[in-house]
């Protein structure tokens, strides 16, 4: 099963309702676009799982040793600066930017995009509407973000500012200055 899309012209669902159909669903994994259309997104296998959860640690692990901000899971959603509610597989704030926020706003949606997020290519998803998610990313200011693609043995380095870097595996990255002395190393799969 892959992603679908559902048009919800005749419905605009506000935060509060979106906030609701999550809580209400929670065995589905949704994101609403900034055009309010509902995205449904398929569970991912054993290996796609087990690898984001690699990520995971990686980052919370440095984060850990370094204290510089909060790391999430692909269970939370943030309501991005044009509306949109996205859920990325791996994401980090700057302690600065989380502690702005109200009780209010870190306990529900957060209204903020993350300085970092990864995305992993999984078996159901369409390269091209993760690399538009991406562009969506930095469009809204994520400074920095990683799309592992393992059926092209490659991974997409999106930058603020910059064009992307496409590089193939196996490759180290780096957190670069957003996320300082962080390195990971991907293989091929």
């Amino acid at each position: 099963m892959t992603a679908f899309t559902l048009n919800l012209d005749a419905v605009k669902l506000n935060d509060e309702q979106f906030y609701q159909l999550c809580q209400d669903n929670h065995d589905l994994r949704l994101e609403l676009t900034s055009l309010g259309e509902l995205i449904v997104m398929a569970p991912v296998g054993g290996e796609s799982g087990n690898y984001e959860a690699d990520n995971i640690i990686d980052v919370g692990n440095w984060n850990r040793r370094t204290q510089l901000g909060k790391v999430f899971s692909s269970s939370t959603v943030f309501k991005l600066p044009n509306g949109a509610q996205r859920s990325p597989d791996v994401a980090w704030i700057a302690t600065a930017r989380w502690e702005a926020l109200t009780p209010e706003q870190r306990r529900k949606f957060p209204p903020i995009a993350p300085d970092f997020v990864i995305e992993l290519r999984s078996a159901t998803d369409s390269l091209s509407d993760l690399q538009s998610k991406m562009q969506e990313y930095l469009d809204n200011q994520v400074r920095l973000g990683w799309l592992i693609d393992p059926q092209n043995q490659q991974v997409e380095i999106y930058r603020l500012g910059q064009a992307k870097e496409v590089r193939s595996l196996p490759t180290m990255l780096s957190g670069e200055d957003v996320l300082p002395d962080f390195r990971l190393k991907i293989s091929e799969f």
